[in-house]
């Protein structure tokens, strides 16, 4: 999907997982939202600040009355995946005259909001992004089921736990291959993939392109590729 509209109502009930192909944050304007996603989830609302980069999944699940927001593309600047703004609404007056502007009110604004795990689908979202996890010995040193974990995780996140650190893993691989400081073989090593050949495949499955072709041809080099391992 490429970017969501400038200013979005989020109509109440459940978006499903869906990505876009480039990074952007969402300002939340008004009313409240659930955000489930490569980055953690996190209920959210007015002067909230949701950032996506490159190709990063989410879901929302929305109260019935909806949420206003203003969406910015994020070019340049890399900022936390939650974080919180003073005034949402300077920020949303001047994405109406200058997108810039706006991205540069967003930046001076910003700050950081940590959102802790409070349950085990957080606690185990946050496992997968720190790198592969053996579903089977976690969901024991938890005193649960691998069964009950797959279809709980999925229900709080629209995928499964195994697909879920697979994507995260290829963002950060993608990530790294764009970086061009290491090579394919170190960077499938380094981001938990068992060989390049299977990062690869990762890779092709969430972009459509091996990491090799977007190397050679970077059309990121300025923009946020967020949420790497």
């Amino acid at each position: 999907m490429t970017l969501p509209p400038p200013r979005q109502h989020v109509a109440g009930g459940q978006l499903p997982r869906h990505r876009h192909d480039h990074g952007y944050a969402a300002v939340v304007l008004a009313g409240t939202y659930e955000e489930a996603g490569d980055n953690g989830r996190r209920i959210v609302g007015p002067g909230d600040v949701i950032v996506h980069g490159a190709f990063e999944a989410h879901l929302n699940r929305t109260p019935p009355a909806g949420a206003l927001v203003v969406n910015l593309p994020l070019p340049h600047q890399a900022l936390p995946a939650f974080g919180a703004v003073t005034d949402p609404d300077s920020i949303a007056r001047a994405a109406e005259r200058d997108v810039s502007a706006a991205v540069a009110l967003l930046v001076d604004q910003h700050r950081p909001a940590r959102s802790p795990p409070s349950d085990w689908p957080d606690l185990l979202a946050a496992a997968l992004r720190e790198g592969p996890v053996r579903i089977g010995d976690w969901s024991r040193a938890h005193g649960l089921s691998a069964e009950h974990v797959a279809r709980g995780f999925r229900q709080v996140f629209g995928e499964g736990p195994l697909a879920y650190g697979r994507e995260v893993r290829a963002r950060a691989a993608l990530a790294s291959s764009l970086s061009g400081e290491l090579s394919l073989a170190e960077i499938a090593q380094a981001t938990g993939f068992s060989d390049q050949a299977h990062m690869t495949r990762a890779v092709v499955a969430l972009t459509g392109r091996p990491p090799g072709a977007w190397r050679r041809s970077n059309p990121f080099k300025t923009e946020v590729l967020s949420g790497a391992i």
